[in-house]
């Protein structure tokens, strides 16, 4: 990975309201986040609103060291409710028409994707066709010979996705990660529910001509499918706090590890460390200790 390549997370950027309080949110921005605790040059890019929230967002990224490109436009900063099941698992009650709804494709962004050898986005992002445009304008725009890792986090939410932005975020990116949940969800939408989820996973790898298909399924362990090849990993045992923003702490260590040169064995294993800690801190960014960043 050359010095000047910069990792970015693109997408919403928000408060998650929880039960105990308010906590910055949002997977592309946890995300980025995370990278850049181990080493690497990352930025969240986003929108916000000229409202308190706005200010205090960008205050927080401050103070947790993000690196990030927020625009402010005539919309209210992203909120969502988060409310807690039984098990610890947040439920999502996300409002509409805010300012990550509309990023703007700028000449500040098109610089960056100059510069990007990693980029992470997901389709809740995409609900909006401002966003979605300036999403894939980004993806046009980051030259062929960074040989981009472009990471499509499928991220599911309430009702904000068509089978139409599936498809063309999957054809868009080399790295795919997903859930079981999700997967299941997905299968049934492009027509091929009764196989099971490892073949599943297979076909969309052939069909989308993937890199790697990351599968998350939560305490049942993880799996990373390359091209004739298979990792799986059981899920550690640990005391969960909450499990916000741990996929997107998974997503993050991986593909940092990747970037630095390691295996996708040693990629899977960090990730699977990351997101463990993580279940077990309140909120999506903890600090993460250096027996797990290598700091």
């Amino acid at each position: 990975m050359k010095n000047n390549m910069k990792v970015v997370g693109m997408g919403e950027a928000l408060w998650d309201v929880l039960p105990e309080g308010k906590k910055i949110g949002g997977a592309p921005a946890n995300f980025a986040y995370h990278v850049s605790q181990f080493g690497l040059d990352s930025r969240a890019c986003s929108a916000i609103g000229d409202d308190p929230l706005g200010h205090e967002l960008k205050d927080n990224f401050d103070h947790q060291n993000v690196k990030y490109y927020l625009q402010t436009v005539p919309y209210p900063t992203g909120t969502v409710q988060v409310e807690l099941d039984p098990t610890g698992v947040p439920v999502y009650d996300i409002k509409e028409n805010v300012a990550w709804d509309n990023i703007a494709f700028t000449p500040e962004l098109e610089e960056l994707a100059k510069e990007t050898s990693a980029v992470c986005f997901g389709s809740l992002a995409q609900r909006n066709v401002v966003t979605r445009e300036t999403i894939n304008k980004f993806l046009d725009a980051i030259p062929e010979e960074n040989e981009p890792l472009i990471v499509f986090d499928v991220n599911l939410r309430q009702g904000f996705y068509t089978k139409e932005i599936l498809c063309n975020s999957m054809e868009r990116c080399n790295i795919l990660k997903i859930n079981d949940e999700e997967l299941v969800t997905v299968s049934r939408m492009f027509g091929y529910p009764g196989i099971d989820l490892q073949d599943k996973c297979w076909i969309l790898l052939g069909k989308y001509n993937l890199k790697m298909l990351i599968l998350t399924c939560g305490v049942n362990g993880s799996y990373v499918f390359t091209p004739g090849n298979v990792s799986f990993l059981p899920t550690p045992k640990v005391e969960v706090a909450d499990t916000v923003g741990a996929g997107d702490s998974f997503t993050a260590a991986f593909i940092a590890s990747i970037l630095q040169g390691k295996s996708v064995k040693e990629a899977h294993d960090k990730a699977v460390r990351t997101s463990a800690y993580v279940c077990t801190q309140q909120g999506a960014m903890p600090v993460l200790p250096p027996e797990i960043t290598g700091a």
